[in-house]
């Protein structure tokens, strides 16, 4: 009896942990760009609140998933791959533990809220806009794109208030053209490998549309980002090439080898992706640094 409640409670604790997706939080790192930018990542305390504002986006992030999953799960359960792989679906973690675990995610922001108030409310800007996206917007054409887009923006925007500083508005606006690239490839790969059975929405998309989505959005975020890097950081000039090599390998990635249905799993799959944002993280780190001494 003991052995088979234990297998049960380690069954139950890693599908939750599958159930949180831990492997997304690598997108909880544009949270850290304001840190970077402002100069900052030298000032202990100002990386300790980064890391933290990231830490309750992780959290909140999960939350969300777990949000997504309970709405979805008997969509998930007829069909063929999410019935499997999605721990609801699947049986992995009943639907009582989800719960649990969700009351404790959203007790961890709470306690955030005494640490870093401004952060979470950014973070529960986040929170209502995922409600709404798993319940309305993720029908929708373009604005599911767009909601997506936004999650990114306020993930450098709860960053900026972990510093209590302004963010430059070419930062913004550079980091909605890279989510909107990233989004729309993700549609993109979704229609190519199991046309509109994964998402209702897929039905109002094509494969041409969004590739013109990606096109414009990508082009959009290197003049951008070139227009910021000229204007405010010259002497980040250096990380364009990068920047340009990167938007040209993920593509790479996707049309030729299969990839960015997860802008995640491509990024920790591929090396040379993986290379060219942490040349691009030391190339902007040891620029500014260079500035200021």
């Amino acid at each position: 009896m003991d052995d088979t409640r234990n297998r049960t409670v380690a069954t139950q604790t890693r599908g939750m942990l599958q159930l949180m997706r831990p492997r997304q939080w690598v997108k909880n790192g544009f949270v850290l760009a304001p840190l970077v930018f402002s100069g900052l990542f030298l000032d202990a305390q100002s990386i300790g609140n980064a890391l933290l504002a990231m830490v309750l986006f992780c959290v909140a992030s999960s939350a969300t998933y777990i949000v997504n999953d309970l709405k979805d799960i008997e969509a998930d359960r007829r069909h063929p791959k999410k019935s499997r792989s999605r721990p609801l679906a699947s049986g992995a973690v009943s639907v009582p533990v989800a719960l649990a675990g969700l009351v404790v995610l959203y007790a961890i922001l709470i306690v955030g809220w005494f640490h870093m108030p401004q952060v979470v409310i950014v973070i529960l800007g986040y929170l209502l806009m995922n409600l709404a996206y798993t319940f309305v917007l993720k029908h929708q054409p373009v604005l599911d794109i767009f909601t997506i887009a936004i999650g990114f923006v306020l993930r450098v925007y709860a960053g900026a208030m972990a510093l209590t500083m302004p963010v430059s508005g070419w930062m913004f606006i550079t980091t909605l053209c890279l989510a909107l690239y990233l989004a729309a490839v993700k549609r993109r790969q979704e229609l190519v490998s199991s046309g509109s059975d994964g998402r209702k929405v897929l039905e109002r998309y094509s494969v041409s549309l969004v590739d013109r989505y990606a096109e414009m959005s990508a082009t959009g975020a290197l003049v951008f980002y070139s227009m910021f890097v000229m204007e405010a950081r010259p002497e980040l000039v250096l990380t364009v090439p990068l920047v340009l090599f990167g938007l040209f390998r993920y593509w790479y990635v996707v049309e030729k080898l299969d990839g960015g249905e997860s802008p995640t799993d491509v990024l920790l799959s591929d090396w040379q992706l993986l290379l060219t944002v942490l040349l691009w993280v030391l190339a902007c780190a040891w620029a500014i640094v260079s500035t200021m001494a």
